[in-house]
């Protein structure tokens, strides 16, 4: 018995390079092909129909502040790899102010591109990161 679990182990550490190849979740090849697809797959929102809160953050944007909260402006990491791939600094993030809330809240518009007043792409999030939605003009 002991020589069959043994052998039933062995087997499976063998097989094991053999399946890295697969989605697994600490892969670096699909964490980068989770990326790629997510990109271009994100939905996408309208200005015009984002809360008002989030439309003066954009306006606050392209007029380049003053910012009401520290961390406005400060780089966004990326670390959700939800959105384009971009190198390190291209993206900055905004607080968009949640009524009521004794925080900042979980709202976030987050611009990427070399002029922070003229960003190349916008993306919203109402929960912390967890989903974005393009914004279009």
């Amino acid at each position: 018995m002991t020589t069959l679990a043994t052998g039933a182990v062995l087997a499976w550490v063998v097989a094991l390079p053999a399946l890295s190849g697969l989605a697994l979740a600490g892969s670096p090849a699909w964490a980068r092909e989770s990326s790629q697809a997510a990109s271009t797959t994100l939905p996408t929102v309208a200005l015009a129909d984002l809360p008002p809160q989030a439309q003066a953050t954009e306006r606050l944007v392209r007029s380049g502040g003053p910012f009401p909260y520290e961390k406005d402006g400060i780089v966004f990491g990326n670390r959700e790899r939800l959105l384009p791939r971009q190198t390190r600094g291209y993206y900055h993030e905004y607080t968009v102010p949640t009524p009521g809330a004794r925080d900042r809240g979980a709202r976030r518009l987050v611009c990427g591109g070399r002029q922070p007043r003229n960003p190349d792409a916008c993306f919203y999030t109402d929960d912390h990161y967890a989903s974005f939605r393009r914004v279009l003009p």
